[in-house]
């Protein structure tokens, strides 16, 4: 199959794919909420007859079987999902859902694995073994949608050799892309720390157990996990994004609460860190005269991908794109639910690049002023399709 016909299809299906990514932007739903985004999904493959299933309550999972000999099966994903966040005003396409927003790319996700069914969808007849297209829910929000349809079976029947999914990357202009072999996303894991004391009067402090000081000396403390316990080799992040002390200038209160998140790409170090970070915060605590409760939840695993897919779709990707337009990662600490796949079979996550510097797209991720160089979904919906029927080829 050339190059040149998933180049031309590409080109046909662009201005569809823009629309559907403008409708999506315009209708974000939060996390698991995704009923009308999975109704959007759900007609535009029966518009174009490829059969479905529900999954994991507004999951969508379909199929499109090659007429062609063969037995391989490769899964496609896309997370459908919006933020609580609100958007800056004045876009023609902007989110007609007060604070929420498209604000990691899920509707280019979305918009583009439809773009990747059309073209797919036309080029059956060239092709041999099966595609699922993976619409999952639920990416920004624990336990991840990603773990639900694993455990829904999303993974079986065909049970796929590899999956492949890609997200988009501002800081990588339009056009091109990014692959990284092996570790490439970290774990995330959620702290939840209550440490209470005595409140009282903040100018006869000897009366009381001030859980302020006690809480600075525990947040200081336990940075040693990971600047002294952690192999230097495994990066590691712990950080503390909400800290609340209710008193006041004269007033010692009688609890602090912290929200934080910690961050590894090692699963036995990660599950040591846990036990580190609990005993070290509650001895601190008990040592001054306070308690503490230490909850980890424990979120996604850190994301692999695998070296043998990985390399292929790369070379795929020079094939498809050019040298000049593949690029190579480095580590990310983010965290992605694509990692529950990862763990369950070959997995490629790859970085769509959708900035652009001349036109002052280049806002991060999770912002209210994220947007993307919609050229980069002519790359998307094109490369995606390259890669899956190589690999199925190969």
């Amino acid at each position: 199959m050339t190059k040149q016909r998933i180049q031309e299809l590409a080109n046909s299906y662009f201005q569809d794919t823009v629309d559907n990514r403008r409708f999506l932007h315009q209708n974000p739903e939060l996390s698991f909420e995704e009923y009308n985004t999975s109704a959007f999904v759900k007609q535009k493959l029966t518009d174009l007859n490829i059969p479905f299933e529900s999954m994991a309550n507004t999951g969508v999972v379909g199929i499109i079987k090659g007429d062609l000999p063969s037995d391989k099966v490769l899964a496609l994903r896309a997370d459908m999902d919006a933020l609580p966040i609100t958007e800056v005003e004045g876009r023609s396409y902007g989110s007609k859902n007060i604070g929420v927003m498209h604000a990691c790319g899920h509707d280019v996700h979305t918009s583009s694995l439809l773009g990747v069914a059309k073209i797919l969808n036309d080029l059956k007849s060239e092709f041999g073994g099966t595609i699922k297209l993976i619409f999952q829910p639920g990416e920004e929000r624990l336990p991840g949608g990603a773990s639900l349809m694993i455990k829904e079976g999303v993974l079986q029947n065909p049970e796929p050799q590899g999956i492949v999914g890609q997200h988009v990357m501002p800081f990588i202009e339009s056009g091109k892309v990014g692959f990284r072999s092996g570790k490439y996303m970290a774990s995330c894991d959620e702290l939840f720390m209550t440490v209470k004391g005595k409140g009282g009067h903040g100018a006869m402090p000897h009366q009381n157990i001030d859980p302020i000081a006690i809480t600075a000396q525990i947040i200081t403390a336990l940075q040693q996990v990971v600047s002294r316990n952690a192999d230097p080799r495994t990066p590691s992040v712990l950080s503390w994004g909400k800290i609340i002390g209710n008193g006041a200038t004269n007033v010692i209160p009688d609890e602090v609460n912290l929200e934080g998140t910690f961050r590894t790409f090692d699963e036995k170090w990660r599950a040591d860190a846990h036990e580190r970070m609990v005993k070290m915060a509650v001895g601190i605590a008990e040592s001054m005269g306070a308690t503490c409760d230490f909850e980890v939840r424990k979120g996604y695993p850190f994301l692999v991908n695998e070296p043998g897919i990985t390399a292929a779709a790369q070379s795929y990707a020079i094939e498809y794109l050019g040298a000049d337009n593949v690029v190579e990662l480095d580590l990310w600490p983010a965290a992605e639910d694509f990692a529950y796949y990862s763990q369950e079979t070959n997995a490629c996550f790859y970085r769509l690049g959708t900035g652009n510097q001349e036109k002052g797209i280049n806002s991060a991720v999770h912002t209210p002023t994220f947007d993307i160089d919609e050229k980069a979904l002519e790359t998307s919906i094109g490369l995606m399709s390259y890669i899956a029927v190589q690999y199925l080829g190969n």
